[in-house]
């Protein structure tokens, strides 16, 4: 027996000093978040061909460490497992890199002036494109505007020979100048014809006249984008190539693409049979193109095993947005008498598509910002699961669920309907959103986190870039101050729908990979998943509140691979 125990001693003692295989990488010296409850922070992490394989103390990884890896010292920043962008456009990122970005202008005076920049170095009748104006953030507006927008004169007027056209930062609006409305054939007297063509869903603003005042909203804009030249194939990929670029600079390690063409579709394809993917994508295709979802449900979900190109949802675009006084409501809005938005899809064409992606695995992602919007698709996506009651891992979503009726609210988390919101849009649309709104339905039903969490729901969490900058601090600062990004009001809007800081980063990692049905290999620092990591400047969980912007991305790894670093 004593010979025994000896040998087993002898046995333990070899095992615990045998050496592992050595790790591709280690990462150490600095706060470790892992989203894993049961190991919530470690002291050191090893990677080999791009998976985690240890998590724990500085001690116990030394034996991971062979004369090649690579040892990534923190220097007391904090890591987290990587951002997952939840709801973004990633091409709109990268055209924003490549056309005129009007993000930060505070006027119309600017947008004129930048525009004017543009037409002084461009070719008479090239197009100038661009996108992010809002004219509810404007420090000044002119003295002439028509249901509440700018009409097109001032831009015009420096703009006589080039067709020029601006999208609203929301991409539900577009303003056209003199020469692209006579381009695509718009005038008071193609007017009421071209109004009836559209049907619901779009809108001509014209001024007292009758005149277009150059603003197209929702599916009026087709009216110009049709006449817009494509753009080439190589430019498409210098735009997705810059954008992988501004992710991998923010810390985004996957993004959920929401609403890709079938040229998008193939662009993707070609970066990933290339290997030159430097950011996870998860992709939904546009519901714009009916004859192109149907493909698809056809055809069947597309899952990359690697999660690097996955395609296995629908994006439904059923109204609009509240800067353009898009968003469907259920009373009129506060702010244009008698006027309740607009749906922007027929109502059985979601409830079709809704029974169909189902019974072929794919998630449905409605956009619906106002009441009625939210209302109308979650009695649509009820119909389809009681028709359908085996298909109970759908994973359905609503993409912004800003206002939604207090009554709709505890739906999401019965029926287990995901809320993509992006907490961002707090920051940017809560100071002038009660001008729309009016006060009781802000407080009740608009961007009501807390609301959502205790009836259950999930929250993934985003910036619905171009619309917002792809900043994951910015929206994470959003969910838990509920303040501008000028720290304004004191102690937030409505400050007890403030997300913690825990349920703020899950909303970006754990919680957003099971968005797009990847927990088991995204989202959280465990053995086995992907190596994908977001390294800040400070410690986002602990930092105070007005801290917190100043936070920088230091480093960005995907897949074990290191694809920024902080200069």
């Amino acid at each position: 027996m004593k010979k025994i125990l000896i040998v087993l001693l002898s046995v333990l003692v070899l095992s615990c000093g045998k050496k592992q295989t050595p790790a591709d990488m280690i990462i150490s010296g600095g706060t470790i978040y892992t989203m894993d409850e049961k190991n919530p922070t470690v002291e050191a992490v090893a990677i080999a061909s791009g998976k985690i394989v240890f998590a724990g103390t500085q001690a116990e990884v030394q034996k991971f460490k062979g004369d090649q890896t690579q040892q990534v010292d923190l220097q007391g920043q904090t890591m987290t497992p990587g951002f997952i962008e939840s709801h973004g456009h990633i091409m709109g990122l990268g055209y924003n890199e490549l056309n005129i970005d009007l993000m930060d202008t505070k006027s119309w005076d600017e947008i004129v002036e930048r525009v004017k920049q543009a037409v002084d170095k461009a070719q008479p009748g090239e197009w100038i494109i661009g996108r992010g104006w809002h004219q509810d953030k404007w420090d000044k507006k002119p003295e002439k505007m028509v249901n509440g927008f700018q009409t097109h004169e001032q831009l015009s007027a420096v703009s006589p020979n080039n067709p020029v056209f601006l999208s609203h930062a929301s991409g539900h609006a577009g303003f056209a100048n003199a020469n692209a409305m006579k381009v695509a054939g718009v005038n008071q007297m193609s007017l009421e014809q071209l109004t009836k063509d559209l049907g619901e869903g779009g809108e001509i603003i014209r001024d007292k006249l009758g005149n277009p005042t150059g603003l197209f909203n929702e599916r009026a804009q087709g009216l110009i984008w049709k006449y817009v030249p494509e753009n080439t194939e190589e430019t498409r990929a210098q735009a997705f190539s810059l954008a992988m670029d501004a992710c991998a600079r923010e810390g985004i390690t996957s993004f959920h693409d929401a609403g890709a063409s079938r040229t998008d579709i193939a662009l993707f394809h070609k970066f990933r049979a290339d290997n030159n993917m430097k950011t996870r994508l998860y992709v939904m295709i546009s519901g714009r193109d009916p004859e192109l979802v149907y493909e698809w449900i056809r055809k069947g979900p597309e899952i990359d095993t690697a999660n690097f190109l996955t395609i296995r949802s629908i994006k439904l675009n059923c109204d609009g947005a509240l800067g353009s006084r898009g968003a469907w409501l259920l009373e009129p809005y506060s702010d244009r008498t008698g006027w309740y938005g607009m749906p922007t899809i027929s109502m059985d064409t979601v409830l079709s598509v809704s029974k169909a992606g189902l019974k072929a695995g794919f998630q449905v992602c409605s956009h619906a910002i106002g009441d009625r919007a939210n209302r109308e698709i979650l009695d649509r996506y009820e119909i389809a699961f009681k028709e359908n009651p085996d298909k109970n891992n759908h994973r359905f979503r609503i993409e912004h669920a800003q206002h939604v009726h207090p009554d709709d609210i505890p739906r999401f988390g019965k029926m287990g309907v995901i809320a993509a919101m992006q907490a961002i849009h707090l920051s940017s649309d809560r100071p002038w959103a009660i001008e729309r709104l009016g006060e009781k339905r802000i407080v009740e039903e608009t961007y009501v986190w807390q609301d959502f969490i205790n009836t259950g729901a999930m929250i993934i969490n985003g910036t619905d870039v171009p619309v917002e900058p792809i900043s994951p601090i910015a929206s994470f600062y959003a969910s838990v101050t509920r303040q501008t990004l000028d720290g304004q009001p004191e102690g937030g809007y409505e400050p007890r729908q403030k997300m913690t800081r825990e349920q703020a980063l899950r909303s970006y990692t754990l919680d957003a990979a099971y968005g797009a049905f990847q927990e088991d290999y995204l989202g959280s620092i465990e053995v086995g998943k992907a190596a994908d990591f977001t390294i800040f400047s400070q410690d986002i969980m602990t930092v105070p509140d007005n801290q917190l912007l100043a936070t920088e991305v230091s480093k960005t790894i995907v897949d074990g691979k290191m694809v920024y670093e902080k200069k």
